[in-house]
C-alpha cells in the first residue's frame, strides 16, 4: 500500500535573495571561490551590519551570469531554473552566511534532477563550511584543551 504523496509545501524566495551590489562586492572579497561541476560558488558570512538592519542572521543568496553567458532569455533561464532548484531546498541555506551561485553554460541544457542534486549537494557543503567558520570565529565555544 503506497502513501499519497505530500503535496510540494510552497515556500517563497522573498528575503532570502542578496540585492545590493555592495553586499555581492563585500561576498566576494570575504568568501572563497568553491568549483562544482555545473558552477561556481562563494560562501561569506554576513557583517554584523547585515545581521541587525535584517532578520537576524537569515541566510541570503544571489545568483548570478554575465553577459559571457549567452543572451538574456539563456542567462534569464538559468537563473530561474536554479533559483527553482533553491527555493525547493530553502531550508538547507547555511544560516548567518550569503551564499552566491554562478552557473556554467552547462546548466541550461542539464536534467533538471541533476541541477537540484547538485545544488542540494552545494547547500549541504555550504552548511559544513559554515559550522566551520563559526566554530573558528568564536573560539569561546570551542571547547579548551587541557595542558
Amino acid at each position: 500500500m503506497t502513501t499519497p504523496l505530500k503535496p510540494a509545501q510552497r515556500q517563497s524566495f522573498t528575503g532570502v535573495r542578496l540585492r545590493k551590489h555592495t553586499d555581492y562586492q563585500r561576498a566576494y572579497a570575504a568568501g572563497r571561490k568553491r568549483q562544482s561541476a555545473s558552477m561556481s560558488w562563494f560562501l561569506a558570512p554576513q557583517s554584523p551590519a547585515v545581521t541587525a538592519a535584517s532578520s537576524p542572521g537569515g541566510p541570503r543568496v544571489g545568483l548570478t551570469a554575465g553577459k559571457v553567458m549567452g543572451k538574456a532569455h539563456e542567462r534569464n533561464r538559468m537563473k530561474r531554473r536554479m533559483k527553482e532548484a533553491l527555493r525547493r531546498h530553502l531550508d538547507l541555506l547555511p544560516m548567518g552566511c550569503d551564499l552566491i551561485l554562478h552557473p556554467r553554460r552547462t546548466v541550461l541544457t542539464m536534467d533538471f534532477k541533476k541541477l537540484e542534486a547538485e545544488i542540494v549537494r552545494i547547500l549541504q557543503q555550504a552548511t559544513a563550511d559554515a559550522s566551520r567558520m563559526t566554530q573558528n570565529s568564536n573560539p569561546s565555544a570551542s571547547p579548551k584543551a587541557t595542558s
